[in-house]
């Protein structure tokens, strides 16, 4: 990608990012219309639709990207992206490849195991969904009460059905 280039993707962003939104898009069509191949623009056409709530019209960009080269940060961000969007759709298996693809390709990035568990609640796979959430709690947490109980959390997050007697 060009400079020229480079900096037009810049300015689409910062439009975005200050709320221009529809400049943004018409900005980044122009771009991807004169360089099918630029995956920069893709993403951010995507992200930009994404933030209007336009995910329906967001999904083919996500999908044009990822069929593109993109540096690693940004394609877990455009993986991610388009599991989420499929996941708001309602496209819950469309999504659920997506993140499992996020998460073997990106496995110390822990923001796929939080999207996931959300479509395994939309596919009622509740146990599942609530252990991996306890999981990334006890994981993560900085509150030090958490912290405290990590173990036990950890110990219950795939037993929450058993009852002791």
């Amino acid at each position: 990608m060009g400079s020229a280039s480079m900096r037009n993707v810049e300015q689409a962003v910062l439009w975005r990012q200050e709320g221009k939104v529809q400049e943004a898009i018409d900005l980044l069509q122009e771009i991807t219309e004169h360089e099918p191949e630029n995956a920069q623009g893709w993403y951010q056409l995507a992200w930009a639709h994404d933030s209007l709530g336009l995910e329906r019209e967001a999904v083919p960009h996500y999908e044009r990207t990822l069929s593109l080269e993109l540096p690693s940060e940004d394609r877990a961000g455009a993986i991610l992206g388009l599991g989420s969007t499929y996941r708001t759709l309602g496209q819950y298996d469309a999504a659920k490849i997506w993140l499992e693809t996020g998460m073997r390709e990106f496995p110390e990035y822990r923001e796929f195991e939080a999207f996931y568990a959300m479509v395994l609640y939309n596919r009622g796979e509740h146990a599942e969904a609530m252990q991996r959430l306890l999981i990334q709690l006890a994981d993560t947490s900085s509150d030090q009460r958490i912290n405290d109980y990590s173990r036990a959390i950890r110990f219950y997050a795939d037993q929450l059905d058993r009852v002791w007697e």
